[in-house]
């Protein structure tokens, strides 16, 4: 059995858009007919020229190979053009192809793939979700009241979610790390206070900031948080700064997750070894794929550090995160997205109920994915899958911000 033939697709959800401005999906095809289906997060470059990559990868690294041979096309990306060294966008391209090979492997087999990670560790996965607006909210200004935040988390543990997720603290600008403006964190308070009122002790508070703060604004910030114990303070400064992250681990009295934006393990070995991390949250289809992460976790187990897979994609990258969940042993929780369109391009293949997912035993990623929907939705924008903004950030004015995919209106 050979890799032979590679499409892409790239679709946009409809509004609301969570989940990014589009997902790149992969789909493999095997000398043998077997097809895989991955999915690329990899948002540093537009989609057409994301698109040129991914077929260069895979004529270049991985066509005419068995996709049993990981690790070997695996190197050969890795060290492509005499490197040696992480490369999100290569690796981007290479981990949805790589999702993709263990699809077909499982297939072929008639084998879900956490089976061929080493088998079921975890029957039921815990979840979480971001606090998204309820249908009565109005949109514009639910990302700035604590009120509308709380009563979306009552709405979610109310489903059965143990945890949930907010990010109130603008404005995720490009400038790099910056104090926060004092009215973020009183607005940050006010949120951790409201949302922890409202849910109790039924619900962890995970709370993100996408890596905007200087090592001493992350601790101002990390240190006003602690009387409401979250369970993680994500993120709290840029992700290439591992001595940075590190301090703020030491200072502050909330585990510090970080790893949505790394890729490789010669990224996370460095957040274990200074001790800057206690949960690593790396995206599958961006940080090297399956069995590279299946490495991230082993070492992470010798830190005595939990594995929380991220997502903020499509559910081609949700079903790689949920396998790989399945086979650890050393797994915190795993973040989803319900929408009706994550759901209907794989038609309802995977469900959260009562706030966990239990994977079936069905074959490969255990999902058939609905190729004509996701054709029928092409991304015609010019913007990046995320992108932050060029204003720094007010001390006078607003720091509002409606995460990383604004709104369609």
């Amino acid at each position: 059995m050979k890799l032979q033939d590679l499409e892409v697709i790239v679709t946009a959800p409809p509004a609301p858009g969570w989940g990014g401005r589009y997902w790149i999906l992969v789909k493999l095809t095997t000398d043998t007919g077997v097809t895989g289906w991955g999915e690329c997060y990899a948002a540093s470059v537009g989609p057409e020229a994301m698109t040129a990559v991914i077929k260069d990868v895979f004529a270049r690294h991985m066509q005419g190979d068995t996709p049993e041979n990981i690790e070997m096309m695996f190197r050969r990306a890795y060290s492509a053009g005499f490197t040696q060294r992480p490369d999100l966008t290569v690796m981007g391209a290479f981990s949805g192809l790589e999702i993709a090979c263990w699809d077909i492997l499982g297939k072929d087999r008639d084998r879900p793939v956490h089976m061929l990670l080493g088998g079921r560790m975890n029957d039921r996965i815990r979840c979480y979700t971001y606090l998204y607006p309820l249908p009565q909210h109005d949109m514009s200004t639910f990302w700035t009241s604590p009120e509308l935040a709380a009563e979306s988390a009552a709405a979610l543990v109310a489903r059965g979610y143990t945890a949930v997720k907010f990010d109130p603290a603008g404005p995720y600008t490009k400038r790099g790390g910056h104090m926060p403006a004092m009215s973020d964190i009183t607005l940050s308070v006010a949120f951790c206070k409201a949302v922890r009122e409202a849910v109790g002790d039924r619900a962890d508070l995970l709370f993100g900031t996408h890596g905007q703060f200087s090592t001493a604004g992350a601790i101002r910030l990390g240190k006003a948080l602690e009387p409401y114990q979250p369970l993680w303070f994500e993120e709290p400064v840029p992700p290439d700064n591992v001595d940075a992250m590190a301090r703020v681990a030491q200072a502050v009295n909330i585990p510090v997750a970080t790893g949505e934006r790394l890729t490789t393990k010669a990224e996370f070995a460095a957040l274990l070894r200074a001790g800057a991390a206690e949960i690593l949250q790396p995206a599958l289809g961006r940080a090297g794929g399956l069995w590279e992460m299946k490495k991230v976790a082993a070492m992470a187990e010798g830190f005595n550090v939990q594995m929380a897979p991220h997502l903020y994609a499509g559910p081609v990258e949700w079903a790689a995160n949920l396998h790989f969940a399945t086979s650890i042993p050393n797994l915190l929780i795993a973040e989803t997205i319900e929408t009706p369109f994550h759901d209907a391009l794989i038609g309802g293949s995977i469900r959260v109920e009562d706030g966990f997912v239990s994977l079936s035993g069905a074959p490969g990623l255990g999902i058939e994915v609905d190729e004509a929907l996701a054709r029928a939705h092409p991304y015609t924008g010019t913007g990046l899958h995320l992108e932050m903004q060029e204003d720094p950030c007010s001390y006078t004015g607003d720091n509002a911000f409606e995460g990383g995919a604004p709104a369609t209106r």
